[in-house]
């Protein structure tokens, strides 16, 4: 005991009263460090990804599937249990996710979830150096050692999941803007006599600047339908994919063109205008919300000059009319 007690007593003179429990968080730091190669590196019992198998309704690969499986995700395929959800639904909804901010890759789960947990430990570690070497004195609280401390760990945790939400966000809304303008192009080519395919190849390939990531979209379409993919199913992933209500409407409308034998070029052309008259309206809408996100500023950066013109004269001659009346 007297040696744990000198102990604390050196490490409350180093680094002040709050010195025990930076060193018990930092050991806890170091402790996770060691301890996650350890679990990393367990194996997986045969017999749970069985279970994974027959609870996700996929068969066992063969042995030529999994060399292939092995070889492309030789690096990342060891730290699977620790980088992905284990629950199939989480795991599925997170692919999903990233790959309607436009993240395809088949890791992208994984380096996900490596980005989350290496930034939250870096900026826990950084937020543990700065409180230590520049915070820390015997006038600091203890809400402002959890605010140096966990704070930065936290955002940076967190920091990766805001960059896919803005990156969904700004795709949906470029998808958006760009569709309708691509309708008219295909409703032009289809008129023109060209077969839906060779439409949306060639509208991909006219969109390319302007709309990057809806022209993306079409030649994922144009190769899937061209590797022997049939057209509804090609088209219900490209909804999903983009997870715009203007782009699933727009599906079930050719795939139920296509089931009724009715015009293509009709459908196109009916749809069409109903985006163009929806675009005008969304930009109509966001014309009626400037005024009202207009007026705090404009009230923040009016009002009080105005008060002091109106009301400083007046401020001033009271002043010096109660300093003339003490002397």
């Amino acid at each position: 005991m007297g040696m744990l007690e000198q102990l604390t007593a050196t490490i409350t003179d180093q680094l002040g009263p709050f010195g025990p429990l930076i060193a018990v968080g930092t050991l806890g730091v170091v402790l996770i460090l060691i301890c996650i190669p350890i679990l990393i590196k367990q194996s997986q019992d045969p017999l749970e990804k069985l279970k994974k198998a027959n609870n996700s309704g996929k068969a066992p690969q063969s042995g030529k599937e999994r060399l292939r499986a092995k070889s492309r995700n030789e690096k990342l395929e060891k730290y699977a249990t620790f980088l992905e959800p284990q629950d199939e639904k989480q795991l599925s909804k997170m692919r999903l996710t990233l790959m309607q901010a436009g993240y395809r890759d088949r890791d992208a789960v994984r380096y996900f979830h490596f980005a989350q947990f290496a930034l939250g430990i870096g900026g826990l570690i950084l937020g543990v150096i700065y409180f230590v070497f520049f915070v820390s004195n015997d006038e600091t609280t203890t809400q402002q050692t959890l605010m140096y401390t966990l704070g930065p760990g936290g955002v940076g945790y967190m920091l990766p999941k805001y960059w896919v939400t803005k990156r969904l966000q700004k795709r949906q809304e470029e998808i958006e803007q760009g569709f309708p303008d691509s309708l008219d192009m295909m409703l032009t080519c289809v008129e023109a006599g060209q077969s839906m395919d060779q439409a949306i190849i060639r509208v991909a390939r006219e969109i390319q600047a302007s709309y990057p990531a809806l022209a993306q979209e079409y030649e994922i379409v144009s190769q899937q339908m061209k590797a022997g993919r049939d057209k509804p199913s090609v088209l219900s992933d490209m909804a999903e994919r983009c997870g715009v209500q203007d782009i699933s409407s727009f599906v079930t409308v050719l795939i139920q063109s296509q089931s009724f034998g009715t015009s293509i070029a009709d459908a196109l052309r009916v749809y069409a205008s109903e985006m163009r008259d929806k675009r005008v309206m969304r930009a109509e809408e966001k014309a009626n919300k400037l005024p009202t996100k207009m007026t705090l500023s404009t009230m923040m950066f009016t009002v009080p000059p105005l008060l002091i013109i109106l009301v400083g004269p007046s401020v001033l001659g009271i002043m010096e009319l109660f300093s003339m009346g003490g002397n």
